[in-house]
């Protein structure tokens, strides 16, 4: 086996080492999930070298250099505060169900009533495509990331189509749902999607020849929540029958069922790892999960009103839940204690995420407006105004620079640091 080159990732910070063993080039992930601007760079060093074969004495210098680099990027410290309103895109004639950006960031994709999925480019705001061919609501969608040069689209009309990111071009067609499709995935090979539908099923499909793979049953009620893990190995299902699913993504076996939720599941997710899974409930409760085994961790309370979303930092080391409250809750991960609370909105919240540099959080709300916080103290750093109807969707970019909100009005907005 022979070392070709280093790689690095930014969120989470880690190093990949690309190496050869025999004819083929395989890459093998080195994570510094706990990495931060105190870290003992040498001691690191010196444990990564001692730890990883592919690692010689001489590469050293190359290591830590790289190591400094990412530490410059998770430095915070350094990290423009305020964002302002860099664009507004009349982006439907019928408003918008859900927005995602490719890896870089420089384009993003928009859903809506409309019946179609529009491809934009965010430095300019122009329209690059119109993907139309749906015959209902458009209503989950998701680049092929990191690469972006697909789309998935998932319909109303039981339908989920893959397109070229580049040319509009259908690539296929997925048929076989017997009612909607309300959420969808590509897993992180680019080679599966997942497909999630009101008939209490998943599916997983080839995205090269559209077949088919496995039809995932066992729920006993609509699936409204799918996750692949970051290796692409397992996936989660939340359903509105209170249980998550565990499933083997090769096989297509329900590894674990995870109950004791009292209510529908709203929202599911792995953490960096693979070993933990959250789930969000509208019995007002998020539960931790030990994904191995199965079993609960932890049942975290406090909101009074359901749970509507779910997300781990980037590290996995915190967690949020968003709420019908109004509030969001920030909790760690290893004790399940509450750290912050956010307070501040009039109205329910329906999503929320870290930005990838794990200080601070993004919420949308009914109440037409979009919330920066500060991870660590709960406090209001900025409200992103101006939307005329309720926002549904805000999410950062990959750098956390810039955010898009999507909103009931039909436009969604573009704010930059």
């Amino acid at each position: 086996m022979k070392l070709k080159r280093f790689l690095l990732r930014y969120f989470p910070p880690g190093i990949i080492l690309e190496y050869q063993r025999g004819e083929e080039l395989l890459q093998k992930n080195v994570d510094l999930l706990d990495l931060t601007p105190g870290t003992d760079v040498e001691d690191l060093i010196d444990r990564i070298v001692r730890d990883e074969e592919l690692i010689s004495e001489n590469r050293k210098p190359q290591l830590r250099k790289l190591i400094f680099k990412l530490i410059e990027k998770l430095d915070t410290e350094e990290l423009p505060q305020n964002f302002y309103l860099f664009k507004i895109l009349r982006a439907h004639i019928l408003p918008l169900t859900n927005c995602a950006f490719n890896k870089s960031g420089d384009r993003f994709i928009t859903g809506s009533y409309d019946r179609t999925c529009k491809v934009w480019n965010t430095l300019t705001g122009e329209e690059l495509l119109t993907l139309e061919g749906h015959k209902n609501v458009v209503y989950a969608i998701a680049f092929n990331n990191p690469w972006g040069d697909k789309i998935v689209t998932g319909s109303f009309d039981k339908t989920a189509k893959i397109w070229n990111s580049e040319t509009g071009e259908l690539l296929q067609t997925l048929r076989g749902h017997s009612t909607e499709i309300v959420c969808l995935s590509f897993d992180p090979s680019g080679d599966i999607v997942a497909t999630g539908s009101m008939d209490s099923t998943a599916k997983l499909w080839s995205v090269a020849t559209g077949e088919e793979l496995y039809t995932l049953m066992g729920h006993t009620a609509e699936i409204v929540s799918l996750n692949f893990s970051s290796d692409g190995t397992l996936m989660l299902t939340g359903s509105f029958d209170h249980t998550t699913k565990v499933w083997d993504v090769a096989t297509g076996q329900c590894l674990h069922t995870l109950a004791g939720h009292r209510g529908e599941i709203s929202s599911t997710q792995f953490n960096y790892t693979g070993d933990l899974a959250i789930s969000g409930s509208i019995d007002r409760t998020c539960k931790i999960w030990n994904v191995k085994t199965g079993q609960c961790i932890n049942t975290l309370r406090g909101h009074n009103d359901e749970i509507l979303d779910v997300a781990f930092s980037t590290s996995g080391d915190k967690l949020v839940t968003a709420s019908a409250d109004g509030t969001a809750r920030v909790y760690s991960t290893l004790q399940g204690a509450c750290q912050a609370i956010c307070i501040g909105h009039e109205g329910e919240i329906s999503k929320v995420s870290f930005n990838p540099q794990g200080n601070k959080i993004i919420t949308a709300s009914s109440d037409r407006t979009c919330r920066i916080w500060d991870v660590e103290t709960g406090d209001c750093k900025q409200v992103l105004e101006g939307h005329t109807d309720e926002i549904f969707s805000a999410a950062f970019n990959y750098e956390g620079d810039t955010i898009i909100t999507g909103s009931k009005d039909n436009t969604c907005r573009i704010w930059k640091c």
